[in-house]
């Protein structure tokens, strides 16, 4: 039962043996079309609108680590952990976001850069940052070690964060799909009014994930400075 619940985020599309699905990663660009760019319209103003308040808000968090152009890498994280996240709701869309392989691969690189070039450019901040300023010096040791431990895990706590969040809500709606045979006609009715607020659910949960992500590696990279 287990395993056929949990079947529905294994890669399935094939072509010359290749798995197919993760082309839906890319997928949200084929729905900005060309004219997006060059016309202002509507979704451009939106667009513009999301980016602009996105930039004011990383801007606020980076403080003195803000430079031109340093908020576009969370900007672009932002919309593209969105397209996934959104695009994965739709039937036979493959949610990329719900594997640790491509939650990893967005918050191991992002962590590494942040810790080189912390240790490189700011070696003193980061012993300094490794003990709280007034911590008795019998808890020193022990704090050196919790804060490296934190430091450690934080690529991965953003991953299983990302990745648990996007397969709890497909997991439930797939659970109440699947009991919707055995019910009476009203129950069905009932099933899909729960199913429609759960989509629901799920259109916020991927704006909000995508935003914490994006939240926390800003926060992460104005630690290193």
């Amino acid at each position: 039962m287990m395993t056929n619940l949990f079947s529905i985020f294994d890669p399935s599309t094939n072509l010359m043996n290749l798995p197919m699905n993760w082309i839906s990663t890319i997928l949200g660009l084929l729905f900005i079309p060309y004219s997006f760019w060059l016309i202002p319209n509507r979704h451009f103003i939106m667009w513009n609108f999301i980016s602009k308040k996105l930039h004011n808000e990383f801007k606020t968090l980076l403080k003195n680590n803000y430079f031109n152009g340093s908020t576009f890498i969370f900007i672009s994280l932002f919309f593209f952990i969105f397209f996934n996240n959104f695009l994965g709701l739709f039937p036979y869309i493959f949610t990329s976001t719900s594997h640790l392989t491509m939650s990893l691969s967005l918050s191991m690189p992002l962590w590494l850069s942040f810790m080189l070039y912390g240790w490189i450019k700011n070696t003193n901040h980061m012993f300094i940052h490794m003990i709280p300023q007034g911590t008795p010096y019998i808890l020193m040791p022990f704090m050196v070690i919790i804060e490296t431990i934190s430091n450690i895990i934080r690529p991965g706590t953003l991953a299983v964060r990302l990745t648990a969040n996007m397969i709890a809500g497909h997991l439930l709606m797939t659970l109440l799909s699947k009991t919707g045979t055995n019910m009476s006609f009203y129950m069905i009715i009932i099933l899909i009014f729960i199913q429609i607020m759960l989509m629901i659910l799920e259109s916020a949960v991927a704006i909000i994930q995508s935003y914490v992500i994006t939240i926390l590696s800003t926060l992460y990279y104005s630690e290193v400075n």
